[in-house]
């Protein structure tokens, strides 16, 4: 019997989003590696293991696979301080925000050295979105911090630098990775030793403004 058009309409759904999925991971790696100059279409098929006819099927140009690749890293940091959010405790607020920040640098360390790169060579590709969705996000959560300051609830710091020590602290873990593994007897950080770290990023930036 023949499948509903139902089902082989989710079935093909399936197979797409689990192509672009390869596709995206695997280029994900290249960029970070090469650059967008250096990152071949023909070198991101050959690591995702499809043919380089189905990268140009699902990206139409390798610019637009840079520019989804760019956002959903981006994205999924901002999703990460959805902390100020769910809680009105600031010490909460930034735990939350820093660990899952640097969750997302062990989880994907390629996406995170990609957009430092990206920033480094200028923001060639980045500059609209950075200066749109970024900027409006970065600026919602320094009005939170202003009125906690404002309220007595931490320290009166400047939010602006708070946020990019965060970003920056957070992210080295994953762009300077392999400085890390060298300084740890040339090996990987284990799942405690990354877990220690975490914590004492955690205690330093709390106790740095007042939220020990």
């Amino acid at each position: 019997m023949s499948k509903k058009p139902a089902e082989n309409g989710a079935h093909k759904a399936a197979i797409r989003q689990e192509n672009e999925e390869q596709i995206l991971a695997a280029a994900e790696r290249v960029f970070a590696d090469f650059g967008f100059k250096g990152a071949t279409t023909a070198l991101i098929a050959e690591t995702a293991n499809v043919p380089k006819s189905n990268v140009h099927y699902y990206f139409n140009t390798k610019e637009a696979l840079y520019r989804r690749i760019m956002e959903d890293v981006c994205d999924h940091w901002l999703e990460a301080a959805r902390t100020f959010d769910n809680s009105v405790d600031p010490a909460e607020i930034l735990r939350g925000y820093i660990e899952a920040k640097m969750d997302l640098s062990r989880a994907r360390p390629y996406g995170s050295r990609l957009w430092a790169h990206e920033i480094i060579r200028g923001a060639k590709f980045s500059s609209r979105y950075i200066s749109t969705t970024v900027k409006d996000w970065l600026d919602s959560r320094v009005v939170v911090i202003r009125d906690w300051i404002a309220d007595g609830k931490m320290d009166d710091v400047e939010p602006y630098t708070l946020m990019y020590m965060i970003f920056a602290t957070t992210q080295h873990y994953a762009d300077f990775g392999r400085q890390i593994e060298i300084f740890n007897n040339d090996k990987p950080l284990t799942d405690e030793q990354f877990a220690e770290a975490k914590e004492n990023v955690v205690r330093i930036i709390l106790k740095g403004v007042g939220l020990a």
